[in-house]
């Protein structure tokens, strides 16, 4: 089993009494919101072949950005935050050559959690041939908070996967940053075999403030935003490591890019990057997302927010 630890410069640490596989071990917290959503291909295009949804998790109706078939489906947090003791539980599966863009209605907000973290659990399948490009708004942990966040995605050699994230503090009353808790990000990704599957990548982030809001070398390099980009394909090397390197010089951030090792074809690529600003950050992903979209699927960037 070969298994790739990717960290970012912050604070990476084990994480207690999660265990590796916990994304998919019922817990014994109350399930707060649910979502299920199997996506194949129907008439040359992909479509939704299973929907499940209940309490405070629910997907808009799907549409479609372009020709390309590519299905959208936009999550929604009808309570509008992640509050103390809250789990949400998602589970996709993209089928077989079918596509599917996920993303977020608005951020996704985490307020003060007293006596335990918030906590989101994602589990995702990934069939031979699909594509699957996950774009959520930024994360806003604020004042008080705790949050984890646990994701375990299993793909095949052939299938495609796009996954970028902003985490941002944020505002309290009295205009001082870095006073949330904690937010512990973990990703587990593995690769589909004749002889069951093998762990690409463990990406443990945990990032934790300085409760005197003194930053500095020993926390996120004086930054105070986060944003991530990962990219498991067939066609990931290091000439594309170079490529989306290039172009985050052209942005005000600390950037850096890592590549996994190589399982049954396909290969991982990490790019961290910290900054001061959701904006510079939301731009530097979307250049390289764009990128990918254009090289690989001949499609025009992401411009979410146009309908």
């Amino acid at each position: 089993m070969t298994a790739h630890v990717v960290s970012s410069g912050v604070d990476v640490g084990p994480w207690g009494d999660v265990e590796l596989n916990s994304a998919l071990v019922p817990s014994e917290r109350g399930v707060r919101g649910r979502l299920e959503l199997g996506v194949g291909v129907r008439g040359g295009r992909s479509v939704a072949l299973r929907q499940f949804h209940e309490g405070a998790l629910r997907v808009l109706r799907p549409h479609y950005l372009d020709g390309s078939g590519q299905v959208c489906y936009v999550m929604v947090n009808p309570g509008g935050a992640y509050l103390g003791a809250d789990l949400f539980v998602i589970d996709v599966e993209v089928g077989a050559g079918a596509e599917l863009l996920l993303t977020t209605q608005s951020a996704t907000k985490i307020y003060r959690t007293p006596g335990s973290f918030a906590e989101q659990r994602m589990s995702v399948r990934l069939g031979e041939g699909s594509r699957l490009e996950l774009m959520p708004d930024q994360l806003i942990a604020y004042r008080e908070a705790s949050y984890r966040q646990n994701s375990h995605l299993s793909l095949h050699p052939t299938s495609s996967l796009v996954m970028a994230e902003v985490v941002t503090p944020g505002w309290s009353p009295d205009g001082a940053s870095f006073k949330y808790e904690e937010v512990r990000l973990r990703n587990e990704i593995w690769i589909q075999g004749k002889n069951g599957e093998q762990l690409l990548a463990l990406d443990n982030l945990l990032i934790r403030p300085p409760l005197n809001d003194v930053t500095g070398m020993g926390f996120m390099e004086g930054f105070s935003h986060l944003g991530s980009l990962v990219v498991v394909d067939p066609r990931v090397n290091q000439g594309l490591a170079d490529d989306l390197d290039r172009i985050s010089r052209d942005f005000d951030a600390h950037t850096g890019v890592s590549l996994t090792a190589t399982i049954a074809g396909t290969t991982g690529l990490v790019l961290r990057s910290l900054s001061n600003s959701t904006e510079v950050l939301n731009n530097l992903l979307g250049a390289c997302t764009g990128l990918l979209r254009e090289r690989w699927n001949g499609q025009e960037p992401l411009n979410l927010r146009k309908y």
